[in-house]
């Protein structure tokens, strides 16, 4: 008889081994109905396997009081967890139809059968009883619980089953090995009425609780690890687009530099900071490209779109630390904060004297204007920009005057 006990003790512990994120894990609402189930499930083979081992050594103390008591406390325990394995199995395939409700209903009515008849068998000795020898005898109704629980499995098998063969690659599997769970327990339950002191019960519930986490819960995290995997990849497919899509929207097809939308949001951050008291220093600098009509009439747009790009890095090359906009098909902005401010006079230096230098080359001329923002005075980036403006405007004016002179 030790290896009784020996086969409960070694089947829970790999039990407790292979299910312990399970039994450790606290159940929250994201649970699914079924996870619920099959934790409840193993709490339930696991209070099986202690009565079973404690059944054993009572038996051989022959403390036939304790004996007794341990005995229903088994039949209970083999119950619950029988309702338990065929609700566990009912929500996994999703069985809101009619012969499943009929299974889960046959479960529950079969668990109170035992509830009910276990207590009365202190009167009626239908279930067990001990001799006077203390030798454990089995009555009818113990009988025909194991009969109802064999029909109730095979019930369960064949829905299963059936379930499965609507079921399409990995959820096929995981549903037949169900099945196949509920086949191997119901063989030893079967076999257990003719054996009653064999640990028949406790073999069918570890091979079991085996089928189930290694095809069935482990099946399922990987499937669900590998649709992560697929969500993620498609994530990063999706931002990588945006991130494209964004960078078309910002970025100037044509320069560069950065579009007008951009320019507008930088405008509207910019006023929310006047609103809110939180600008810093600032300076304004806009540009506008000289005679680009006629490069376009007498030479061709492309050599015009060339004169752009060469206006476009020449100011990108001196205002190296500001962002640079174009505004206009031939009007540029740039925002001058931090190290660009402070040099903005040196800069803006530097600018008209390149400037001067192409004139004499006969290369691109850029009209200038630059403003600081005035605290108090400017309400609004638009006022800033205007004044920046007509600073440009003087100077495309001088420039022209130049160019007249010259000719």
């Amino acid at each position: 008889m030790y290896y009784y006990c020996l086969i409960d003790f070694l089947a829970l512990l790999v039990l407790l081994i292979i299910n312990h994120d399970v039994l450790l894990k606290k159940g929250d609402a994201a649970d699914s109905p079924a996870q619920k189930y099959y934790r409840y499930f193993l709490y339930a083979v696991i209070a099986y396997y202690f009565t079973d081992m404690l059944w054993y050594w009572l038996y051989v103390k022959s403390w036939t009081s304790w004996l007794y008591i341990d005995t229903e406390v088994y039949f209970i325990v083999m119950a619950a967890g029988i309702q338990l394995w065929a609700r566990f199995a009912v929500e996994y395939l999703g069985g809101r139809n009619a012969f499943g409700k009929l299974l889960t209903y046959a479960a529950r009515t079969l668990f109170i059968y035992v509830l009910i008849v276990t207590p009365l068998n202190r009167w009626y000795p239908l279930m067990f009883w001990f001799d006077a020898d203390g030798v454990y005898q089995t009555g009818i109704a113990r009988e025909l619980m194991f009969s109802a629980q064999v029909m109730l499995l095979l019930l369960t098998v064949m829905y299963t089953l059936s379930v499965s063969s609507h079921s399409v690659d990995r959820k096929r599997q995981r549903h037949q090995t169900i099945g196949l769970s509920g086949l191997i327990m119901m063989f030893f339950v079967a076999v257990q009425i003719f054996f009653p002191t064999y640990p028949l019960y406790a073999i069918s519930y570890m091979l079991g609780c085996c089928l189930l986490r290694t095809f069935v819960i482990e099946n399922e995290r990987e499937e669900y690890r590998c649709s992560l995997e697929i969500s993620l990849k498609r994530e990063q497919e999706q931002f990588q687009e945006l991130k494209n899509a964004w960078k078309l929207a910002y970025t100037d097809a044509l320069t560069g530099g950065k579009t007008k939308l951009a320019y507008v949001e930088k405008g509207e951050q910019i006023d929310r900071q006047i609103s809110n008291g939180t600008i810093g220093e600032l300076a304004i600098a806009v540009f506008d490209v000289n005679d680009l009509k006629i490069v376009n009439d007498t030479l061709g747009h492309d050599i015009g779109d060339a004169f752009i790009q060469k206006a476009c890095q020449l100011i990108s090359g001196i205002f190296k630390k500001s962002p640079v906009y174009r505004v206009g098909g031939d009007e540029f902005v740039a925002i001058l904060e931090h190290e660009d401010y402070e040099n903005r006079y040196s800069l803006l230096q530097a600018f008209n004297q390149q400037i001067e230098a192409n004139r004499q080359n006969q290369s691109v001329v850029i009209a200038v204007g630059m403003v600081e923002y005035k605290p108090g005075e400017d309400k609004s980036y638009k006022r800033i920009f205007e004044r920046a403006d007509m600073q440009m405007y003087k100077r495309k004016r001088e420039l022209k005057a130049l160019a007249g002179e010259t000719s």
